[in-house]
């Protein structure tokens, strides 16, 4: 028998996307018509229930406007997803090392996820003024905590046989921990950062209604003033697809960094 051509492989992956998306495609696909039939017929105004066809063609008028505001807020995203993947992970390992640090740090970072957005976002903002500075550190507010939980859970996780075998063979703490309960993290820490990702955009666009001088959150606020909400909804759907760009950037860095998982998945 002939191994299949790595073509053909590549092939039969694009298929199986696409069928496993085809579901998701049209059922968007049936609620953009019905949206776009019940506009027609009911003759609402645009101003308060816009066309998708409106959208998409005022959206495209204006896409300098949209492209211009996109940057500050991606910029503000990762920056603050870089803030809060550096914190959850130092927090992670020193709260793994020191029990007692975990007892005392994670209550504290339980309460701080309490705390509405709405009520700290103009206080960070005072605090330290209208540049890019608050929006990082209120997307990392909002990011780092489910990636903090993802991966304690992941060292949890480890297989106690490993860990035991390396202890038999003299290991250190720190060896333990790199050979054993880090890699067994990693299912988990992905899982977190598909989760955080898709706080991250948001967290940036609601910092920047707080305080900033441009934005995908100052032009979906200037919009409204002005009662356009096509311009406010096709700002939105910008900032989805952002998310959905960066999601599907986590997925891909899975890929690299752990190749095995996708084919267990298939088995599955």
């Amino acid at each position: 028998m002939t191994s299949p051509r790595p073509s053909d492989s590549r092939f039969a992956t694009l298929c199986l996307a696409v069928y496993r998306a085809m579901p998701a495609l049209l059922a968007g696909f049936a609620f953009l018509a019905a949206w776009e039939l019940y506009v027609d017929l009911s003759g609402i105004k645009p101003s308060i229930l816009p066309a998708p066809s409106r959208i998409l063609v005022q959206g495209w008028l204006n896409r300098e406007g949209l492209i211009s505001n996109t940057w500050p807020t991606l910029g503000a995203t990762l920056g603050g997803f870089a803030l809060s993947l550096a914190f959850a992970l130092a927090s992670s390992v020193l709260m793994d090392f020191m029990p007692f640090m975990r007892r005392a740090l994670l209550p504290i970072f339980i309460a701080s996820q309490t705390l509405p957005l709405v009520a700290i976002a103009p206080l960070v903002v005072l605090w330290f003024g209208f540049g890019l500075v608050p929006k990082i550190l209120l997307v990392a507010l909002v990011t780092f905590f489910p990636l903090l939980v993802a991966l304690l859970q992941g060292y949890e996780a480890t297989d106690r046989d490993i860990a035991e075998l390396l202890n038999s063979m003299k290991a250190s703490r720190w060896r333990i921990f790199r050979l054993a309960r880090f890699p067994s993290s990693l299912p988990y820490f992905f899982a977190g950062l598909r989760i955080s990702i898709t706080y991250a955009v948001v967290g940036a666009i609601f910092a920047e209604y707080a305080g900033a001088a441009s934005g995908l959150g100052i032009y979906i606020l200037n919009a409204k003033n002005n009662f356009r909400s096509d311009l406010v909804l096709a700002a939105v759907i910008v900032s989805a697809l952002l998310t959905l760009c960066l999601f599907a950037l986590t997925l891909v860095i899975q890929h690299f960094v752990m190749p095995w998982q996708p084919s267990q998945e298939r088995r599955r």
